[in-house]
């Protein structure tokens, strides 16, 4: 079933363009937050396991995607205005609940701290409390390269450093994305890289600790550029959190490999609707039988 595709007009400032997965039997509605450089495209796994349960809400920021055609780029989106457009589509599609992958998790925490309403639970994918070392030495390399617009070096240094355990087929479209971007969308990443490295990361620690609601961070084992380690500090800030590593994987999570693909979808399933232990180990023998792995083989921590 394809999603229902529509602009929506923020704060008659911006359009965005939006993905609408209906779902009659669906309770609540999810939406999904990008990282850096994506467009709702990036998804297309996550929504497989999303779709059956919820209505999902995808998007591309306005400088981005099927977004960039009815926005003027005169001057770079913030932080703080890529929040203002989230908040305003959690109340077009009063939506209950976040999904943001990777720094799609900056926009969502500073959006969450103002505590709308009608949002329950929201999950953070390959985000952390600091900008470490591997992360700072990613972000500088690629800071260069937008300056310059090289973008086979661009396309390369992704696939080479957050995008190491990707299969060779993601990769491919990775550099097929990012080697194609519009100049503007290579000033807007400088601008964003630019404001991360120099601004203090602790106003995403202010964020959480702000929050209400549960969080679950959910971060790759093999990801040294958003360490598990690094997604824990939350939990000295934030009032309701929980953690969830995912063994044998890097920073795109469920994109990764078929394993990987199952144990977060499961995390996150588990986290935003539980379920009694006999209906989850029913549900567990069921999905050992059709994807043919058993229960101790799960790769969640």
């Amino acid at each position: 079933m394809k999603p229902e595709a529509a602009i929506v007009e923020i704060r008659h400032k911006y359009k965005v363009y939006t993905e609408h997965y209906r779902n009659v039997s669906a309770e609540k509605t999810i939406i999904l937050v990008n990282g850096s450089l994506a467009t709702t495209a990036s998804f297309a796994q996550t929504v497989r396991y999303l779709r059956p349960r919820f209505n999902v809400v995808l998007y591309d920021q306005p400088y981005a995607g099927q977004s960039r055609l009815h926005n003027h780029h005169d001057q770079p989106i913030r932080k703080e205005d890529e929040a203002e457009i989230l908040l305003a589509l959690i109340e077009h599609f009063c939506a209950e609940h976040l999904l943001s992958f990777s720094w799609g998790g900056a926009a969502t925490l500073l959006a969450l701290a103002q505590r709308p309403r009608q949002i329950e639970k929201a999950v953070i994918y390959s985000f952390a409390a600091r900008i470490n070392q591997p992360m700072r030495d990613y972000l500088e390399t690629g800071l260069d390269f937008l300056q310059d617009c090289d973008r086979n070096n661009l396309a390369q240094l992704l696939n080479n450093s957050i995008g190491k355990h990707l299969p060779s087929l993601f990769k491919r479209f990775n550099y097929r994305h990012v080697s194609n971007l519009s100049e503007h969308e290579y000033r807007q990443m400088h601008f964003h890289i630019h404001q991360v490295l120099t601004q203090d990361t602790q106003c995403y620690v202010a964020c959480a600790a702000a929050i209400e609601i549960p969080l679950l961070f959910v971060n790759g084992e093999w990801d040294e550029y958003t360490s598990t380690d690094d997604a824990r500090l939350f939990a000295e800030h934030a009032q309701q959190c929980q953690f969830c590593t995912i063994k044998s994987t890097g920073h795109f999570l469920d994109l990764e490999h078929k394993a990987a693909w199952h144990a977060t979808q499961q995390a996150l399933l588990g986290f935003l609707q539980p379920v009694s232990s006999l209906t989850k180990a029913n549900k567990q023998q069921s999905l050992a039988k059709q994807y043919g792995y058993g229960a101790r083989e799960r790769a969640v921590v």
